[in-house]
């Protein structure tokens, strides 16, 4: 049975390993980095701007030219924030107002664990399993400049697409199959670094400590969601009692807050 990787214990512990790190690297990036110290939690002094963001799990390679961060997020976010810690990254190299060199290349991965719930400006949801960001500029034909490797990577397990090639397929099946199907999960074994992740995150491999932590971690999102739910439904409450008082019908209040008409007439007795 496999740990859930949306849990962030399980998942900096997978993470963290020097052999899944260059393995999960090498398949979604494309590139081969030599790295020995990973980091978690990392922050940066000074700060950058006015926001001290802190970064999930982060490593620099061994010659200093790449730097890359691996964010999980079990909830969806606005891109605005994804934008915002990939664009500090290549800022916070910037030690002095006469030096604008970039001398490292950055690479953010974000797995989101939750479907999007965002849409693009016009409107039309977002549903893609893969999505890049490349910093070059391009030409008005469209021909690109390499001025920089920049790259922003977002993965999706929950919009599985046929033309996402196989490399990156075995990772997104790992994170899906560890949450919804961890007793029997079907994966890709013959890949170095998804043989050692499930290794590392097969329960039985968890210490005592690291169940507790993690059993933990899994009941403040529970509490964090009920929380959540129960506020939703005050709010849904509240704008149906605005909805009485203005001498609306059960029927209109439900179509607009989405509760049953039992209690709108709970709510209505309450008055």
């Amino acid at each position: 049975m496999l740990g859930n990787l949306d849990n962030e214990v399980i998942f900096k512990k997978a993470f963290t390993n020097i052999t899944v790190f260059k393995a999960f690297v090498r398949d979604i990036l494309g590139i081969e980095v030599e790295v020995d110290i990973i980091e978690t939690e990392k922050r940066f002094e000074p700060r950058v701007g006015h926001v001290n963001f802190k970064l999930d799990i982060f490593a620099e390679t061994t010659d200093k030219r790449v730097c890359i961060e691996i964010q999980r997020v079990e909830y969806d976010h606005h891109f605005d924030r994804f934008l915002h810690y990939f664009l500090m990254l290549i800022a916070e190299q910037q030690k002095s107002s006469k030096e604008y060199d970039i001398e490292r290349t950055v690479y953010v991965i974000v797995v989101l664990t939750a479907p999007y719930k965002i849409n693009e400006k016009n409107g039309k949801p977002i549903l893609d399993e893969v999505l890049l960001l490349k910093l070059n500029p391009q030409t008005l034909l469209g021909e690109i400049r390499e001025l920089y490797g920049h790259q922003f990577v977002c993965l999706n397990p929950n919009r599985p697409n046929n033309e996402t090639p196989k490399q990156i397929r075995d990772w997104l099946d790992l994170i899906y199959q560890s949450i919804y199907s961890p007793e029997r999960p079907v994966l890709n074994l013959q890949n170095d670094g998804i043989k050692k992740a499930v290794e590392l995150i097969s329960f039985e491999n968890l210490t005592p400590e690291e169940r507790e932590i993690s059993k933990n971690k899994e009941a403040a999102k529970v509490t964090l969601a009920k929380t959540e739910f129960y506020a939703k439904q005050e709010e849904k409450n509240d704008i149906a009692l605005r909805l009485i008082e203005e001498g609306s019908s059960n029927e209109f209040i439900a179509r607009i807050t989405g509760l049953t008409v039992e209690r709108i007439q709970e709510l209505r007795m309450g008055i």
